[in-house]
């Protein structure tokens, strides 16, 4: 039986009064199976960052509901989403979001820190290690490179062992030889570990690296990729969704 680490129903999230009015999620309903990779495209605008932010609880939908790990987040008051974010949710930035006065090993235990919780020494080692980062641990951000420090940021978003990862473009600001390790790592999680990942990506190739490929237009899910999934089955299926004669009608959605 497959059990959903998070479900999405009926999420709507409207931004703006009158003509400025804008529906960034228009009544998405989808959910992300445990140990599994799901990739979320689609153009600027079409809010695949609304989702993954309302997703893992850093804003909330105008309509409908999140659940995650059996709880769902509406119920919660403050305290307790801010608990279950820091407890059972990793986020990884596109812009690391490291402490900069902050040493690689301090970074990663710091949500524990937040929590006024002290993790062993052997538990922050054993997450830079399995980033391949255990002899970089005493250094600070600016003494690491790009990919080195968004391993970090990934590093930190495992230390609470969270039963979901989100990722939002985690390759964005990387070469390519570091988006492949980063991307390795996220499919690691899943392959190794069982846990769920849900990244935003622009990159087909990103993208490749995924179990499901979910395509957001105007706020909604217009089309889905599972089975076997490449780069080029990916761009094929956005080239065919901006050249569908119904949509060009429209405007092109990517």
């Amino acid at each position: 039986m497959t059990t959903h680490t998070v479900t999405l129903t009926g999420l709507r999230a409207v931004y703006g009064t009158g003509t400025r009015r804008v529906a960034a999620l228009d009544g998405v309903t989808t959910s992300f199976a445990s140990g599994t990779f799901t990739a979320v495209m689609g153009p600027s605008g079409s809010g695949k960052s609304t989702l993954l932010h309302c997703a893992a609880g850093l804003d909330s939908p105008t309509e409908g509901t999140v659940t995650i790990d059996g709880t769902r987040l509406d119920d919660l008051g403050e305290d307790e989403l801010t608990r279950l974010r820091r407890d059972r949710i990793g986020f990884v930035f596109q812009a690391f979001n490291l402490v900069s006065t902050l040493t690689a090993a301090q970074n990663v235990e710091l949500p524990l820190r937040l929590a006024g919780r002290r993790p062993p020494a052997r538990d922050v080692v054993a997450a830079l290690d399995a980033v391949g980062l255990a002899d970089r641990a005493g250094h600070r951000p600016s003494e690491l490179s790009g990919g080195e420090q968004q391993r970090v940021a990934v590093a930190r978003a495992l230390i609470t062992r969270p039963a979901v990862v989100f990722a939002d473009e985690p390759t964005g600001a990387l070469d390519s030889a570091a988006s492949r390790r980063v991307l390795r790592l996220l499919r690691g999680l899943v392959d190794d570990h069982g846990q769920t990942v849900v990244m935003v990506t622009h990159d087909p190739a990103a993208a490749a690296y995924a179990d499901r490929v979910l395509l957001l237009a105007d706020g909604r899910v217009v089309d889905e990729l599972t089975g076997e999934i490449n780069a080029g089955a990916v761009a094929a299926r956005i080239a065919e969704r901006e050249t569908a004669p119904a949509e060009t009608a429209a405007g092109p959605l990517w």
